[in-house]
């Protein structure tokens, strides 16, 4: 079988510690999974359940990229997120059986027009153009299982020219990592090389051409970005 066009690459993330690469299939992200997020953006998490979004998987950008400040957005923000990386798939997986699905972890930043995610908010559209742009998944190396563990208290922190913007624990989240893949797998099969974006803390906020944006989780690294002139 030969294809009509050249075949699109394969879109993937470092592997921590080695040469090889995690190829991605999907990326699954978690809308207002910190309280205090959900407050910010005008919001009750005591109320309202998990709602997904997502974002096509050649948007992914390795660390220590710079990436242009994107067309159509003068408001574009940083968003600190946990990642989870799927190993092995199934469709309605038990909470008590979902993290044998998990082949790792890495740092995210969930980079979003947000004047563009708002406004369609308002008007009841999808959450696309804000969301799903080229360039707006910001992942790092994938740490297996076995290096990490399951991560599910430590520092996620963000900076912006190495001042401190968000700063929260991963045991803030609202739904946590087994209970993610849980209610995902109800809805979609989900598949090795899918990745959940699991939610930001508060403190969101604007970047600028030049900024330089880093995001720490504890045990598992950081992730650099520079952002650069308007494309």
């Amino acid at each position: 079988m030969a294809y009509v066009i050249t075949q699109p690459p394969v879109a993937s993330v470092e592997v921590a510690g080695t040469s090889d690469r995690f190829p991605v299939r999907r990326i699954f992200c978690v809308g207002r999974n910190y309280a205090a997020h959900a407050r910010e953006m005008g919001r009750d998490p005591d109320r309202e359940p998990p709602f997904f979004f997502t974002k096509p998987a050649d948007a992914v950008v390795d660390t220590g990229a710079t990436v242009p400040y994107p067309p159509e957005t003068n408001n574009f923000h940083y968003e600190a997120e946990l990642v989870v990386a799927i190993g092995n798939g199934g469709r309605n997986i038990a909470e008590k059986d979902s993290l044998s699905h998990v082949w790792g972890y890495a740092v995210g930043n969930d980079l979003t027009r947000r004047d563009l995610q708002l406004d369609a908010r308002e008007k009841g559209r999808p959450w696309d153009w804000g969301k799903a742009f080229d360039r707006s998944a910001v992942i790092g190396p994938v740490h297996a299982v076995e290096q990490v563990g399951h991560p599910a208290e430590g520092a996620i922190r963000l900076t912006v020219n190495g001042e401190v913007k968000q700063d929260a624990d991963l045991t803030d989240l609202i739904w946590s990592v087994p209970e993610i893949i849980s209610i995902l797998s109800h809805s979609i099969e989900l598949q090795p090389g899918d990745l959940i974006m699991t939610g930001t803390p508060a403190g969101v906020g604007a970047l600028v051409e030049g900024d330089t944006c880093v995001v720490t989780i504890e045990g598992i690294g950081s992730i650099e970005t520079k952002i650069g002139p308007r494309e």
